[in-house]
């Protein structure tokens, strides 16, 4: 029983070889097309097989026209001993296309195999590795070129994943350690008093804390790069209006001031997402933010309007001189401006990367540029709503 089960699968899986259905067709296009020519033979010679008959028959009868009763037995006839006759060279003839079809078959299946095989020995080990087809440019090189192109893409998402696990590891394990580091220098302290014990408390709370805002960013990160489940309108101009309210007493903590030029700017989307993505976006206008040279205060400016039939949202803040070259580079999660990991304002370096996700889940585009006296300008915008006129 499982030896006859094996063979009907080998069977079936041998039917459904491309190989073999393009053998099939070109032998049965072979034979149709003989079994044409001869058709078309018979249209322009209609008098072909009755002349036959004709001539298969020696002793015609004398008193009987061609045409008579007796011309249709004998034509029958005549074709059934035809066909008895060519019957063979019909098998010879349909044996040879069905193995001149194999072999054109797999003639043109070869480049295919070559790309199955190499695709196959590419692992996400060796994803550097590409399929390189030469030869005459047509369907299967332009296949071949399509995946190298797709293995490439794959390559630098994976070099992004080990580069982002790696990141976490380290943000996630820093204040672990110095916690942990922390409470055993209090504990190991002969001389320790409430106070100083209270101090060290307060100050591993403050490492949770700094973790917990770690651990709810990624969380965000991730949910925003889902993608959005349920598209819902919603009014940038109204969801900025609330951040920026929010975002005031810290603003005044930190000697900021928020000015908003705040107009109606309805999309479409996930309305909690679009508010995390201002939040971020005036969060981190507040935590890389200086006074301007020759100014007491910092300031950020908030404004949201529509061009054309596309929502604005325009995010401007004071800040540090930021090369031009580096400002792409900061949308990257854990990416930070120059080259220490040292982030003194409390930030992660995740704050304009979730940004970035959040803007290409709602299929908006970001444009962010260095300001010439210091600071970012940074410009998001939304594709129009559907159904409006």
């Amino acid at each position: 029983m499982p030896r006859s089960r094996t063979l009907r699968s080998a069977l079936g899986l041998a039917w459904r070889s491309l190989r073999v259905r393009l053998a099939l067709i070109y032998a049965a296009l072979f034979c149709v097309s003989v079994v044409a020519v001869g058709a078309v033979a018979v249209i322009f010679k209609p008098n072909f097989l009755v002349h036959s008959a004709s001539a298969a028959d020696p002793h015609p009868p004398r008193h009987s026209p061609p045409c008579c009763q007796h011309a249709p037995a004998s034509f029958l006839g005549t074709l059934t001993h035809d066909a008895s006759q060519n019957l063979p060279g019909a098998v010879v003839v349909g044996v040879l296309a069905l193995a001149g079809g194999w072999l054109l078959a797999g003639r043109v299946l070869r480049p295919l195999r070559a790309i199955n095989s190499s695709a196959r020995a590419i692992s996400a080990s060796n994803l550097h590795q590409r399929l390189d087809l030469g030869g005459a440019h047509d369907e299967f090189t332009e296949l071949g070129s399509t995946l190298d192109d797709l293995f490439g893409r794959l390559e630098a998402s994976f070099d992004a994943q080990r580069r982002f696990v790696a990141n976490a590891s380290h943000e996630l394990r820093t204040p672990l350690a110095a916690g942990r580091t922390l409470l055993q220098v209090a504990l190991a302290d002969p001389a320790a008093n409430p106070d100083t014990l209270r101090s060290a408390c307060q100050e591993a709370l403050a490492l949770g804390e700094r973790q917990e805002r770690l651990i709810d960013r990624l969380l965000t990160l991730a949910t925003s790069e889902r993608g959005i489940e349920e598209w819902r309108p919603l009014d940038l101009g109204g969801l900025a209006a609330r951040v920026a309210m929010r975002s005031q007493p810290e603003a005044g903590r930190r000697g900021i001031d928020i000015s908003t030029d705040l107009k109606a700017a309805p999309a479409t989307g996930d309305p909690s997402l679009a508010e995390s993505l201002i939040a971020n976006l005036v969060d981190n206008a507040l935590r890389y933010n200086q006074p301007a040279s020759g100014t007491e205060h910092g300031a950020i400016e908030i404004a949201t309007a529509v061009a054309g039939r596309r929502a604005i949202l325009k995010v401007s803040n004071t800040g540090r001189s930021i090369p031009a070259d580096e400002v792409d580079g900061l949308f990257q999660p854990f990416r930070r401006l120059g080259t220490d990991r040292t982030d003194h304002s409390g930030g992660h370096g995740l704050g304009l990367a979730i940004v970035a996700a959040i803007a290409a889940a709602h299929n908006a585009t970001i444009k962010a540029a260095a300001r010439a006296d210091g600071g970012l300008d940074i410009e998001l915008s939304f594709p129009e709503p559907p159904g409006r006129p």
